[in-house]
């Protein structure tokens, strides 16, 4: 009878799972404003951990801990990254059914890793209610590592993006996005395990108190350091006026000679001779042909305009040519560039858009995208010296691997004091992936306290400072110039910044901590059971 009654139960649970994925989606960007709600997110995550909390009346079975958890995260990454439709299908042209279900495979795959953990909580969890928070949160922290690294990683929509402007914003400096969505689940489950006897009683109040005081401190600490710690005397650091180009060509016609090259040409080089600024940034292939392919001259008078003066300018471009392959990369346009032309060429390539998974050639066939394979630049490439400022670009979407960004911090010396970001959103239409990925660059702001500016071809090309806050956004989708200024931060002869505790321990041991702690709360409960078989026996 107690089988038949859970079993009546699934409709309604798999339903409240759809729901809370759906919310924990919207959290990242609210579809009416592009806004992150860190509550929603709580919530989301509350419903979920009120479905496979241990301990409630009939225990939740594994197989259905990991059915839910299934379909909230399917529902959750489906709803997150549902403009991959738009790139397939309108500008990549694969029909839309196949489309929708690429959409959903992938938000499956993705989502098994959840699934996973939520079946591994349902038959390991503690029966102490701080021990079974504790080890849902550890579980959830792996599974987002596992979705973050694997397969090359598709991070976006991590659950701690939707706290970029909340109480646990704090914690980013320490533990970057991966712990800050770790604490946020096992706060969630401890709140859920709680019932009013419990708070009657005083139970768990030394666990809340430590929650309290971390974040007090945190809190503190993050403000003393991009506010007060520095002393008057000190000299701060160097202000950069910025003109940042979004072109806002149409993607449908990007890469189409006889439209969308022409206009960007000719936009982008009038654009970049007009500039005043200290430092001009076009954006992901603002130039859409390979320097070979221009008319001559071109390239070169764009570079000879930033030989001399006080000005430079970062520019995307692809580089290459069919013998030595391709790669989607940043130029570097100044007086001390003519001796060392400076270049970057992005590391982190987007799977079927720049380079093609194996046994994967059949589905690009079936799209019209443009160059699909291109060769893979270092990580912890030199930043771009100019005007006292180490400035690190990074292409599209690699401001997700906060881990990869990290490695340049390695000497803090030499870390960038700003951070750039050249993307081509066009691919995704007028959809909320443009908020999702400022919100993403914002993050990275917050762990590394860095400025980042962002220069894109339709949105969102903005300044953020080393908060995390948007001081400066061009409209989305609509052609013109960003003007505005940054200020770096960083370890020099100039300043008295220091770097975070997340880029120091993420630049020498990448994510390996965090896998660490998982991997541990992992082994504990496994070691508990054992415990409490051999008692039992």
């Amino acid at each position: 009878m107690a089988r038949a009654s859970l079993t009546m139960r699934w409709p309604l649970q798999a339903l409240l799972a759809l729901a809370a994925g759906l919310a924990q989606a919207a959290s990242l960007a609210w579809p009416g404003n592009g806004q992150p709600l860190w509550w929603l997110q709580l919530v989301s995550l509350a419903v979920l951990a009120r479905l496979v909390r241990p301990g409630a009346g009939a225990v939740v079975s594994w197989q259905r801990g990991a059915l839910i958890g299934g379909v909230f995260a399917t529902a959750w990454l489906s709803g997150t990254f549902w403009w991959l439709f738009i790139s397939m299908h309108t500008y990549g042209g694969l029909p839309a059914p196949l489309a929708v279900a690429a959409v959903l495979a992938l938000a499956a795959f993705l989502g098994s890793y959840y699934a996973a953990v939520l079946g591994i909580f349902c038959r390991l969890a503690p029966v102490h209610k701080g021990g079974a928070a504790l080890f849902f949160g550890a579980l959830w922290l792996l599974a987002e590592l596992a979705r973050g690294i694997w397969w090359t990683g598709f991070p976006w929509g991590a659950g701690g993006y939707a706290h970029v402007d909340g109480p646990l914003a704090p914690l980013a400096r320490y533990v970057g996005v991966y712990g800050l969505g770790a604490v946020a689940a096992a706060l969630v489950m401890g709140v859920v395990q709680l019932r009013p006897a419990d708070l009657r009683r005083g139970r768990l109040w030394a666990l809340w108190l430590a929650l309290a005081a971390v974040l007090a401190g945190a809190t503190v600490q993050r403000f003393c350091a991009v506010n007060l710690c520095h002393t008057p005397s000190q000299p701060q650091p160097p202000v950069l006026t910025l003109e940042l180009l979004q072109g806002n060509i149409p993607q449908d016609e990007k890469f189409q000679p006889g439209s969308g090259v022409p206009v960007a040409l000719q936009w982008y080089a009038a654009a970049l001779r007009d500039a005043k600024a200290d430092l001009v940034v076009a954006p992901e292939t603002a130039i859409p042909l390979l320097p070979q392919q221009l008319i001559p001259g071109y390239l070169e008078g764009i570079q000879q305009r930033y030989a001399e003066g006080p000005q430079a300018a970062l520019v995307g471009i692809p580089l290459g040519d069919e013998t030595l392959g391709y790669t989607n990369s940043v130029l570097g346009m100044g007086p001390a560039t003519q001796a060392e032309p400076y270049r970057y060429d992005k590391h982190h390539l987007v799977p079927f858009g720049e380079f093609i998974p194996p046994f994967f050639k059949w589905f690009t066939a079936m799209m019209d995208i443009p160059l699909g394979d291109f060769n893979r630049g270092a990580v912890g490439q030199p930043s771009f010296a100019w005007k006292g400022q180490r400035i690190a670009p990074n292409i599209c979407y690699e401001d997700l691997f906060g881990e990869e960004l990290g490695a340049r911090f390695i000497d803090p010396a030499e870390a960038p004091t700003v951070f750039v970001n050249f993307s081509n959103i066009g691919w995704f239409g007028n959809s909320v992936a443009i908020d999702q990925h400022l919100h993403i660059s914002r993050m990275r702001a917050l762990e590394f306290e860095r400025p980042m500016v962002r220069a894109t071809n339709t949105g969102a090309t903005a300044i953020i400072d080393h908060r995390g806050v948007v001081t400066h956004q061009l409209e989305r989708h609509t052609r013109g110039v960003l003007q505005g200024q940054v200020q770096g931060r960083g370890l020099d002869a100039q300043s008295g910044w220091a770097i975070t505790p997340y880029a120091w321990w993420v630049a020498r041991w990448g994510l390996w901590p965090l896998w660490a702690l998982g991997g541990l709360a992992l082994a504990a409960a496994l070691l508990a059971r054992g415990a409490r078989r051999v008692r039992g026996g």
